[in-house]
């Protein structure tokens, strides 16, 4: 499938750039852990797509929302966490990294980036998926179902990277911004869990919709935890007193 195929080349991609800027003796060696994250979060995507889970995922409501959480969730979390731009940027020659960091600081970029728009895409996508017959037809119609699918990995990965600075980011929001969306956004998510469990979507027995809105409902908390977690460590880095001391002098 063409999925793995790109997957396979993202992780192929990542592991090369690793070893080239290993290679820099100036440069830091870059952490094996963040190519294990990066690994797993590519795992997670694919299996979504292909696989045990993905074929469950047509017969069960509850393994359709467990790869909801893993490639909406979890996969871009782990992935973000990977920091890839960072990675490119150290491995490309200069010329090229400025181009790169050119196109981070372009307007449409830092639209994108921005957590408002992240957030409608994310969650707002998520609402148009679950509260309308979208549902059913992405059963009906493979494009569809590929198309809806990658979007949810791709708004994702970019309200995961407008909440949490792993990555260089060009046009940073406030911590206090990013805190605001961020609980709008955990409400809704909440609040659209609670519609699909009130209105179970047909095509699935009701019980298994109400336990897969129960999964999205706690484990998508466990995921935002990690999320406020970090934004939170950041928002204390950036504004905790930094203590002077001065050397007193005695006669």
């Amino acid at each position: 499938m063409l999925i793995v195929f790109f997957a396979t080349l993202g992780t192929a991609g990542y592991l090369l750039l690793m070893l080239r800027t290993n290679k820099v003796q100036r440069l830091k060696q870059w952490p094996a852990w963040r190519f294990i994250l990066w690994l797993s979060g590519s795992s997670m995507a694919v299996a979504v797509f292909a696989g045990p889970l993905a074929d469950a995922a047509h017969l069960d409501f509850r393994f359709h929302m467990a790869g909801h959480l893993l490639l909406g969730m979890l996969a871009p979390l782990l992935m973000a966490l990977s920091a890839p731009v960072t990675l490119l940027l150290r491995a490309l020659p200069v010329p090229a990294a400025r181009q790169v960091t050119k196109m981070l600081r372009h307007p449409v970029a830092r639209f994108y980036r921005n957590p408002i728009t992240a957030s409608v895409l994310n969650i707002g996508g998520l609402w148009l998926l679950y509260a309308t017959p979208l549902f059913q037809l992405m059963h009906h119609h493979l494009w569809l179902y590929l198309l809806i699918h990658i979007h949810v990995f791709a708004a994702g990965y970019l309200f995961t990277i407008s909440m949490i600075y792993i990555d260089p980011a060009p046009h940073p929001s406030s911590h206090l911004f990013q805190t605001v969306i961020f609980i709008f956004a955990l409400a809704a998510h909440g609040i659209l869990s609670k519609y699909i469990y009130a209105n179970p979507l047909p095509g699935f027995p009701a019980d298994e919709v109400r336990e897969g809105a129960m999964l999205m409902y706690y484990g998508g908390d466990l995921v935002d935890l990690v999320i406020i977690i970090l934004l939170f460590s950041s928002w204390y880095r950036a504004t905790a007193p930094r203590h002077s001391y001065q050397k007193i002098e005695t006669s």
